[in-house]
């Protein structure tokens, strides 16, 4: 078991969809998003009523230790008044490829300026 995780969104607009996308990842707490640019068709019950809607979803990959500040960023940007916000956990995967994942979500450390020579 790995401490990667992949979380499901769902949003009512592509271009909400990309934004979303570009926000996790620009902030550090994805290391990718998918967008499926197809709609899926949502079943659902809300305010006591089954509906449906077309939906985009988007597949974020990202890591338990962020997963706090990926569901506040979500929560903040999102339209809807209860997004979905699913994480499911990365049992495992291809090294190299979790390493990728770990960098891209780690936050930036400073950099140290270098010394001038005298």
């Amino acid at each position: 078991m790995t401490d990667k995780i992949v979380v499901l969104v769902t949003c009512g607009k592509a271009a909400e969809a990309e934004r979303l996308a570009r926000v996790l990842v620009q902030m550090r707490l994805a290391a990718c998003v998918n967008v499926l640019e197809a709609p899926v068709q949502s079943v659902f019950r809300w305010k006591g009523k089954v509906q449906a809607a077309r939906e985009y979803l988007l597949v974020i990959k990202s890591s338990r230790a962020r997963f706090a500040a990926v569901r506040r960023a979500i929560e903040v940007a999102h339209s809807y008044d209860v997004p979905e916000i699913i994480a499911l956990p990365i049992a495992d995967g291809s090294a190299a490829y979790l390493r990728w994942l770990e960098e891209c979500v780690s936050p930036q450390r400073a950099r140290k300026k270098p010394r001038s020579s005298k």
